[in-house]
C-alpha cells in the first residue's frame, strides 16, 4: 500500500542561544533528499524546508518570540499568537539548567496548547547524569502536556529520533511547496514570486498568466542587495499595460516588491525591473523548461 504524504509547519521556540539554529541545521543535514530554502508564506518567514518522497517538514524558527521585559509586549505577543496559530507541532527549545520563560503569559500558552509539544532539551554533552535527571523531572512537571527529550543538537545525540516523533505528529497532507523548484536559486525564486504576486494584485484579466518573472541579476554584499528582474510578456500590448501610463504601473510594482523583498532579506534592496516581450513563451518548451515548468 503506498504511504500517506505528510505535510506540516513546525514551529521552534525559546530563549535566545539555546540552540534553534543548530537544530534546524541538523534537522536539514538529517535526511538525505533535503532542500534548504529561503520562502515565505503569510505565515512565518521560514528558514528550512526538508521534503521526502512522503513528506514536507516546514521548519520556522521564531526569533524575537521571548524576548526580556524590556521588549514591546504587545508586538511579542503578536508573534507568539502567530506561532500557536500556524504550526502543526510547536518544538520548545530549553537548555539544561535554565528555568522557564522569561514571560509568564506565553508559558502558560505552552502549557495551555492542543498543539503537540515537544520540549528538547539540549546541551546535555554539557551535564551530567544527576542534572540531567533533575532537570528531566523538572521539565516533565512544568509542562505536563510536553513530550521532554533529552537531546544535543551539536552532537546530533537525539535529533533523528525527535525528527521521526514530528513526522509522526504531522498531519497527512499534500507538500506546501514545490519539492524540486527551491533548490535551484532560493534567493531568485522568492523575488520573482514577490514580484508575480504584485502583478495578481494589480492587474486583472489574462494579464498576471501571462507573465513569467526572471531575476538575471542578485549581487548581495553587506548592507544590499542589487536586483535585476525582467518581466516577460507574451505581446506588445501587455507591455504596454504592464508599464502604464509614464511608467506609472511598474514603478507600483517595483515599490512594493521592494518593501517585501527588504522585510523578508532584512536589508537594503535596489530593485530594477525591466519589460520584454518574449512571444508564446507559455507554448515553447524550451522556455518552459527553462522557468521549471517542465524536466
Amino acid at each position: 500500500m503506498e504511504k500517506k504524504h505528510k505535510a506540516g509547519f513546525v514551529n521552534i521556540i525559546g530563549n535566545p542561544n539555546v540552540g534553534k539554529s543548530t537544530l534546524m541545521n541538523a534537522f536539514v543535514g538529517e535526511k538525505l533528499s533535503i532542500i534548504t530554502s529561503k520562502a515565505q508564506t503569510t505565515r512565518h518567514r521560514i528558514l528550512g524546508i526538508v521534503n521526502g518522497d512522503d513528506f514536507q517538514v516546514v521548519l520556522s524558527d521564531t526569533p524575537g518570540i521571548i524576548k526580556p521585559a524590556y521588549a514591546l509586549q504587545e508586538s511579542m505577543m503578536d508573534f507568539v499568537k502567530s506561532a500557536f496559530e500556524d504550526a502543526d507541532v510547536l518544538v520548545y527549545m530549553v537548555e539544561i539548567g535554565e528555568q522557564g520563560l522569561k514571560d509568564e503569559a506565553f508559558f502558560e500558552k505552552i502549557s495551555k496548547t492542543k498543539i503537540p509539544v515537544l520540549l528538547l532539551l539540549n546541551k546535555i554533552d554539557t551535564s551530567d547524569q544527576e542534572t540531567l535527571e533533575e532537570q528531566m523531572m523538572y521539565w516533565k512537571d512544568l509542562v505536563p502536556n510536553a513530550e521532554v527529550y533529552p537531546i544535543s543538537a551539536l552532537e546530533q545525540f537525539n535529533v533523528p529520533e525527535v525528527f521521526d516523533r514530528i513526522l509522526t505528529l504531522l498531519p497527512e497532507s499534500p507538500a506546501f511547496y514545490p519539492k524540486d523548484q527551491l533548490t535551484d536559486k532560493p534567493e531568485r525564486f522568492f523575488v520573482n514570486e514577490t514580484i508575480r504576486e504584485k502583478i495578481l494584485m494589480h492587474y486583472k484579466k489574462e494579464i498576471p498568466y501571462a507573465v513569467e518573472i526572471d531575476t538575471e541579476e542578485f549581487l548581495e554584499d553587506e548592507k544590499i542587495i542589487r536586483i535585476r528582474s525582467v518581466i516577460m510578456v507574451e505581446r506588445d500590448s501587455q507591455k504596454g499595460i504592464i508599464i502604464g501610463h509614464k511608467g506609472s504601473a511598474l514603478k507600483r510594482v517595483g515599490v512594493e516588491s521592494r518593501k517585501d523583498l527588504e522585510a523578508f532579506f532584512g536589508k537594503q534592496i535596489h530593485l530594477e525591473l525591466y519589460v520584454k516581450v518574449n512571444k508564446n513563451w507559455r507554448s515553447s518548451d524550451r522556455q518552459l523548461k527553462r522557468f521549471g515548468y517542465q524536466n
